[in-house]
């Protein structure tokens, strides 16, 4: 699939924001746990999403109910949806100088058309080594989903099924999707949250 970016410069995707908080203590400190100056970016990129799939629980995976949003939440709280968990993400990327933006699909939401649909979030990461966008899928891998950090071929959470209204939109995002952050600040039950109020598309 042809990504298309958002903005052609690089810089756009290095920005620190409210929900990209990577000057936080907080996430400070787990940069420093995660990170080396030894390390190769394709190295930081494979450690920061490993840690991000594996640590950071998904709040439906747990049947978690609290809402995370920031960066330092998600990480001080260990959960998350994956609006919150791509957030963590691109903090810990950002901190190191690799540009790191956000892709979405319109998913089905549970097993058909008819349960309704909704919108799920992942990175894209720009690895100067290899001058291209990688995406990649930290949700958090269970039976039936498992996501990996791949150079040579896309091992995404989920793939698309467009004849039953799934779509994989290819832009390449520097801020997270208003809508999806929108809905994290406005809800207090992420059980809820998920069944009934996630957007369905951008």
């Amino acid at each position: 699939m042809n990504l298309i970016c958002e903005s052609a410069n690089l810089d756009d995707y290095l920005f620190e924001l409210d929900e990209v908080n990577y000057s936080n203590s907080i996430i400070q400190d787990k940069i420093r746990e995660l990170f080396n100056s030894n390390q190769t970016d394709e190295e930081k990129v494979r450690s920061a999403f490993e840690f991000v799939r594996d640590e950071i629980s998904h709040s439906w995976d747990i049947q978690g109910r609290r809402v995370t949003r920031a960066a330092s939440e998600v990480l001080y709280h260990k959960e998350g949806i994956c609006y919150a968990k791509s957030n963590l993400l691109a903090a810990l990327l950002r901190s190191q100088g690799i540009p790191t933006g956000f892709c979405y699909q319109r998913l089905m939401l549970f097993d058909s058309p008819e349960k309704g649909f909704c919108l799920h979030a992942m990175n894209a990461v720009y690895l100067t080594s290899l001058n291209k966008w990688v995406r990649i899928d930290a949700r958090g891998n269970k039976p039936g989903i498992d996501a990996q950090f791949s150079l040579d071929e896309e091992k995404l959470a989920f793939s698309v099924n467009k004849k039953l209204g799934e779509k994989d939109y290819t832009g390449i995002y520097s801020k997270p999707n208003f809508k999806t952050m929108e809905v994290l600040q406005k809800n207090t039950d992420a059980l809820e949250m998920y069944k009934h109020h996630l957007p369905e598309s951008i």
